[in-house]
């Protein structure tokens, strides 16, 4: 059996105190890898010292780690894609354990997990990541049915199918939500794997905003809800209005059976408003699920032919 084609994704942006280690980390515990370090408009010396140790060097000009990381995907040809970030907080040596499981086990993709190892609560010295990790890790896992670990990890690794078929509208740091709910939605295989997390070295400036990127993962894991899940996102909504139709009907029915007449016409017309609306949402959760549904199809047509 011929040994995987395999190819390892840096996305960077102002790396240049920690992306050399992370090339020749590599270089070092999986030297058949090709290494592939794409730029997002990096003001420091990230694309020289990439270029040193080794690296294919690319670069993407549209801002937002997302964008790197669907040129990435668009450009580079291998069988099996290895994505981490070029800050040098993920731990390398365990890469070929990981490559071995994931071969093994024939998986779509697998995940660096960061939370069920004592190091990230220890390393990580930024305590809202670790109330934000865990809380789109239980709303995913809630609305999916899974049981993930570790939904923002950015240490990956993806099968040809899987990266060839992924497709997504987003640009920034929302990537690792949506490429866990995409895998999820599509019933493709995912596995992790525990690793060793270790905090950004003195010196390196983290990119993410605490609370900003938070509101745009939690937004984004709701647009996702409503994209792949439409009836449960509807039928929610419907439930709420129906709810709230009743409630605002009671006083002008009760004014009807106390006096013969209804004295608030605009409340009654405000609830049977919210009534009709309550159906119309219904209705279109059960229509856009039918399409959710021949899409999942198509898709794994799709997922199936590719080579």
């Amino acid at each position: 059996m011929l040994s995987p084609k395999i190819a390892v994704l840096v996305p960077c942006y102002n790396e240049a105190l920690t992306i050399e280690k992370v090339v020749k980390d590599f270089q070092h515990h999986i030297p058949e890898a090709e290494i592939f370090v794409y730029d997002n408009n990096s003001k420091d010396a990230t694309v020289e010292l990439a270029t040193k140790a080794g690296a294919i060097v690319g670069n993407e000009k549209k801002q937002g780690k997302a964008n790197v990381v669907f040129r990435m995907f668009r450009e580079i040809d291998a069988d099996l894609y290895i994505m981490i970030d070029g800050d040098d907080t993920y731990p390398v040596e365990c890469i070929r354990e990981m490559v071995d499981q994931f071969i093994e086990n024939n998986c779509d993709m697998l995940v660096g997990d960061r939370l069920s190892n004592k190091s990230y609560k220890k390393e990580n010295k930024r305590a809202f990541h670790n109330f934000g990790n865990n809380l789109v890790r239980n709303l995913i896992n809630i609305f999916f049915g899974s049981e993930l670990k570790d939904i923002l990890s950015g240490y990956r690794i993806f099968s040809r199918k899987f990266v060839k078929n992924y497709a997504s509208s987003i640009k920034g740091f929302e990537l690792e939500t949506d490429l866990s709910i995409y895998a999820l939605h599509y019933g493709l295989a995912i596995e992790e794997y525990s690793i060793n997390y270790r905090d950004r070295p003195e010196g390196s400036v983290s990119k993410l905003n605490t609370f900003t990127d938070g509101f745009k993962v939690i937004k984004l894991f709701f647009n996702l809800v409503r994209l792949y899940k439409p009836l449960l996102f509807f039928g929610m909504v419907s439930i709420v209005l129906f709810v709230l139709g009743i409630l605002f009907m009671i006083i002008p029915i009760r004014e009807y059976f106390e006096y013969q007449y209804v004295y608030k016409v605009p409340t009654l017309i405000f609830s049977i408003m919210l009534i009709i609306v309550s159906i119309l949402s219904l209705a279109t959760g059960l229509i856009l699920d039918n399409i959710s549904i021949i899409d999942k199809k198509n898709f794994k047509v799709r997922y199936n032919n590719t080579n």
